[in-house]
This record gives structure tokens, C-alpha cells and sequence, in this order.
């Protein structure tokens, strides 16, 4: 497992598999361990998929300063692996609220961002976020599944100021295209990946100038894809439409039948997808 030293010395460990042109892979969660990306619906056999391990998940180290996990500070985690990789210019994939981190990240350093690809992304740092109705719009789709009524309850009652934590076993299937063994084993997976004490401090005040991002990511030369699934309430579809038209070079995908982890709901589809964007400007697979 290869580490290296981010800038205020923390340990931190990225895992590579596949062949081929480094894809660097930032997790969401927030603060979950880059495991749970498997490997991207086999996008292996296209790129060689860089999974950060962020500090204090996984296989990392914790940090001596719990401020360093705020989103912003992360951005120089991803600076140092990419230095780490000898790499001028890279090709970043970013989940769920690691979204935020690579839109920070290529704000702040947008002559090495190769491509960015934004799956089914939060985008607090834009200044964007799901609103009650995206979210209603979402769950209702899902009528007629044996879950869909105690889930509707639960999420309404979050919505009305209860405890996510004690809801989410009934709101979790909605983050799911198909609510199945596989599904079921990956959201069993997020308690023991996740670090609780990281994720608290991630949207910490400070953490987002959205109106400064949104400037400087007008400017990018970069291709950005921001794919949603169909089901997913964040983002929606035409949420994800509406954060692409930010980007010079944006465009939206959409994965039929997916929710918030389109790679498990349609892996053919959603490899098709993420490579067929990568190869768009000539690049190799």
C-alpha cells in the first residue's frame, strides 16, 4: 500500500488498481474510505483508478489537527498525491461530497486538472445544494417498492428536524437504484468506513466563498461531466444540468434506473459512460 506525506506531515495512503492512465478518485461520505468506490463498475479496464484515502479514513492516518479536515484544507491532500504521482495534469473523478473537494481543489489549481468528473456530486462549494422538493420529487418515484412507505415517513420526518442517524436504515434504500444483497452490503459497509469525528468537521464554517468558485471555475478549460442517476435526489437530473452549464466545458449525464451510486445500479452503463468522456478529446482510454 503505497503512502506519502501530506504538507503538515499526516501519512496518507492511496490504493491503485487497473491499467493505464492514472483516473485519481476522490471519495464522498464525507470522510468515508475510498473502498466502498470498488472499482467503479469495472472501470479498471480502462484507467488505472488512484483511490485517496482521505485523512483519518482508511488506511490513512489521523491527523494531529482535527481543523485539517475541513474540505478546503483537504484540497492540499490531493495536491500532494498528485506530486506524489508525478503527475502536471491529472483526470479526477469525484463522488457525492467529494465533489466539493474536487471543485475546490480545480478552483484553486485549474491548470493541472486534465478532466473532472462529477458523480451524482454535492456541490455545497457552488453555492448549490438539494432542496426539500428535489428530494420529495426523488423519493416519489420510488412508489410501489415494499420500502417506500416507512422510508417516505422517515424522510419526511428528517426534513421536519429529526436524527438522520436514527432514520437511515429506512431512508437508505432511496440511495439505491435496486435495493438488493449487493446494496445491502454496501451501506452496511459506511458505518465501519466512515470516520464521524472527520465528517463533523468537513462542512466546517470557512469552508466554502461560493460566489469565489464560481468565478474561478468559469474560467476552466477543463472537460467536466456531472452524472446523476435518475432516482438520486442529490443531484436531481436537472440539478446535475444546472451545475454543468457553470462549467465552459460541462455536460450532464444521466443513468437511467440509477440512484446515488450509479456504478453498482448500471456498472455497464456507467463505465460506457465515464469512458467514453475520457476518450472524448483524444486521450487513450
Amino acid at each position: 500500500m503505497p503512502t506519502f506525506r501530506a504538507h503538515d506531515g499526516t501519512v496518507l495512503a492511496h490504493h491503485t488498481e487497473g491499467e493505464g492512465e492514472p483516473l485519481v478518485c476522490l471519495p464522498g461520505g464525507p470522510m468515508r474510505a475510498s473502498a466502498y468506490l470498488g472499482d467503479l463498475g469495472g472501470l479498471t479496464a480502462h484507467r488505472a483508478l488512484v483511490r485517496l484515502d482521505l485523512r483519518g479514513t482508511g488506511d490513512s492516518a489521523l491527523p494531529d489537527d482535527d481543523t485539517t479536515y475541513r474540505c478546503d484544507r483537504l484540497a492540499g491532500d490531493v495536491e500532494a498525491l498528485l506530486d506524489r504521482l508525478g503527475l502536471d495534469r491529472a483526470d479526477l473523478l469525484a463522488h457525492s461530497a467529494g465533489g466539493n473537494l474536487a471543485l475546490l481543489y480545480a478552483a484553486a489549481h485549474p491548470g493541472r486538472v486534465r478532466s473532472l468528473i462529477l458523480v451524482t456530486p454535492g456541490t455545497r462549494a457552488l453555492g448549490i445544494e438539494a432542496t426539500e422538493d428535489d428530494w420529495r420529487g426523488a423519493i416519489a418515484l420510488r412508489r410501489g417498492e415494499p420500502w417506500y412507505e416507512a422510508g417516505s415517513a422517515a424522510w419526511e420526518a428528517f426534513l421536519g428536524g429529526a436524527e438522520l442517524d436514527d432514520l437511515w436504515p429506512d431512508i437508505v434504500p432511496f440511495m439505491y437504484g435496486r435495493w438488493d444483497a449487493a446494496a445491502r452490503e454496501h451501506a452496511a459497509d459506511d458505518a465501519h468506513q466512515t470516520n464521524p469525528r472527520a465528517r463533523g468537521s468537513y462542512y466546517a464554517e470557512g469552508a466554502f466563498d461560493p460566489a469565489a468558485t464560481r468565478k474561478a471555475l468559469a474560467a476552466l478549460e477543463a472537460p467536466v461531466l456531472v452524472l446523476a442517476g435518475e432516482y438520486d435526489g442529490g443531484p436531481t437530473p436537472a440539478r446535475a444540468r444546472e451545475i454543468a452549464a457553470l462549467f465552459p466545458h460541462g455536460t450532464a449525464a444521466v443513468l437511467a434506473g440509477a440512484g446515488h451510486y450509479p456504478w453498482l445500479d448500471d456498472p455497464d452503463a456507467f463505465r460506457r459512460t465515464v469512458a467514453a468522456f475520457l476518450e472524448a478529446d483524444g486521450r487513450p482510454p
